[in-house]
């Protein structure tokens, strides 16, 4: 893929988590404040506990995804693949929204299943357009053979 191509896309791939981000945290802070104005317990569970969980929750993923998002903004502007860290942080966003659109086409909708599927393919478009480059084709090391004069009856190498 030509770099014409590959760049816009690690830019548009690190938009979409960085708007993602913004919205997982205002969705779990919506739900914190609705579990504590419910002021009820579940299976023993306070809501301050419930709330503080989805406000972490929410904080931390949130937290991932802007990391997600730097690693391709920064792909993006060097035009280089990312370091062995971002490639982890980018495969595991890819699976991360993989298992989310198929949980939310059951739960939320098509809709949603599409917009989680669009970023799946942003980020796994982006980890395969900065992959490794095919090297010059040569012997492989089979091919080889030491350099070493014991004769025919030498051990073979191990």
């Amino acid at each position: 893929m030509s770099t014409v191509v590959r760049r816009p896309v690690a830019f548009v791939a690190a938009i979409v988590l960085f708007v993602e981000a913004v919205g997982i945290v205002l969705i779990n802070g919506i739900m914190a404040t609705v579990v504590k104005n419910q002021d009820m317990s579940l299976a023993g569970l306070e809501s301050d506990a419930m709330s503080s969980g989805t406000w972490v929750m929410g904080g931390v993923f949130g937290l991932y995804l802007l990391l997600s998002g730097l690693v391709l903004l920064l792909t993006g502007i060097r035009d280089r693949a990312p370091g062995r860290i971002g490639r982890i942080a980018l495969i595991t966003c890819a699976v991360v929204h993989g298992v989310l659109g198929a949980l939310t086409v059951g739960l939320v909708g098509w809709a949603a299943f599409g917009f989680m599927m669009v970023v799946l393919g942003l980020i796994v478009l982006t980890l395969v357009a900065y992959g490794p480059r095919p090297g010059p084709v040569g012997p492989g090391p089979e091919a080889v053979r030491p350099a070493d004069d014991a004769g025919p009856n030498a051990p073979a190498p191990i």
